[in-house]
């Protein structure tokens, strides 16, 4: 039983740490600024539905990939610990999302007599993306739940499941509540966030590789 609450400890502080819900709470206040709490709520819950769906498919089938692609459990240690670490290291530097930025300077300047059925259908595209891809299920927690769910027994998949389905609660409750925490916290309080899960990111990465480097050390001497 301890085994297990660690292990689900561990896979939690993962999934946070490489989706950072304070951050990205910044980018949702951000995107949605001009959009009615309505409309907040139901972008927030559709593009957590979304992410939710995408990573449970990927833990699922994380061994079904494998066995198709030829993949091995240590080739995605390493790389998955990799690009995790690539991740966290950019956000200990203090790199901040530029899918903000990006999404708005694709956006054409619309006209005030603009329908509301092309603003509908531009803010369901929002749940998707950049929300739900990349900003939510990118590689690095797409890779940080293959890792973890593809040790093989139904044990890890479920607690990689349950794990990540709490923090979609607390991401999607963060998005919610987006402009009260934003002005709580702050820019700098944001920054020292940020930095924080980049480190932990960055260690649970390289703790990904040093797995995978014990277990390739075997097949190769």
């Amino acid at each position: 039983m301890q085994n297990i609450a660690g292990q689900a400890a561990v896979v939690f502080m993962a999934f946070f740490a490489i989706m950072n819900p304070i951050a990205n709470t910044a980018v949702f206040a951000g995107l949605t600024a001009d959009m009615s709490a309505r409309e907040k709520k139901r972008i927030a819950i559709k593009s957590l539905l979304i992410t939710f769906t995408l990573i449970v498919l990927f833990s699922l089938l994380g061994k079904s990939i494998f066995h198709l692609f030829g993949i091995t459990l240590p080739a995605l240690r390493l790389t998955g610990g990799i690009l995790v670490f690539l991740v966290g290291y950019h956000m200990l530097h203090g790199s901040g999302s530029k899918l903000h930025q990006a999404h708005q300077a694709d956006q054409p300047h619309k006209a005030s007599g603009n329908s509301q059925q092309g603003d509908a259908a531009q803010n369901g595209d929002l749940a998707i993306s950049p929300l739900a891809v990349p900003l939510l299920a990118g590689p690095g927690t797409i890779a940080t739940a293959m890792n973890y769910s593809a040790a093989g027994d139904w044990m890890s998949i479920i607690i990689t499941i349950t794990m990540f389905a709490l923090l979609c609660i607390v991401t999607c409750t963060c998005f919610m509540f987006s402009a009260k925490i934003v002005n709580s916290i702050g820019q700098s309080g944001l920054s020292i966030v940020t930095r924080l899960m980049g480190l932990i990111l960055a260690v649970i990465g390289m703790q990904m590789v040093i797995s995978g480097v014990k277990s390739v050390i075997p097949l190769v001497s």
